[in-house]
């Protein structure tokens, strides 16, 4: 196994939280390194530091990884930088929408304050921007 086919394998591991979402889609997969052909290192970062999902998605990444042929794998959870909305790919935001989730519009890293209220967030359904938002929490 090499970098490009361990990356592919992660590529294809479903988030358990949005299952249209990979984990590489989600951004959450930040290093993968191969050593001797068959061992891989990969580094995650949650989506938050207190994710309940973390345990499954590391059993979720050793699992997929040993069944395309690593033979050892190790996993380990960084928190720096914390993760943000701005490494889901651009493909992750249209399965969000067509998921029916609004994806984020705008980068965090741009952003200059935090707004209790966005503006101009279209309906992932019908693109309509007369939405207004009804919680500021996700599927947990």
């Amino acid at each position: 196994m090499n970098t490009a086919q361990a990356w592919a394998t992660l590529a294809q591991v479903s988030d358990p939280e949005v299952p249209v979402l990979s984990l590489v889609d989600l951004g959450i997969v930040r290093e993968v390194e191969v050593a001797d052909g068959d061992c891989v290192a990969v580094t995650l970062t949650p989506t938050y530091s207190g994710c309940p999902a973390t345990e499954v998605i590391q059993q979720a990444v050793v699992t997929a990884l040993k069944e395309a042929g690593a033979r050892t794998v190790k996993v380990s959870t960084t928190l720096d930088p914390p993760w943000t909305t701005d490494w889901i790919t651009p493909e992750a935001a249209e399965k969000l929408r067509a998921y029916g989730i609004a994806p984020p519009h705008l980068r965090a890293a741009e952003a200059q304050t935090l707004h209790f209220h966005p503006k101009n967030i279209a309906c992932p359904r019908c693109g309509s921007l007369n939405t207004q938002r009804l919680s500021a929490f996700g599927a947990t």
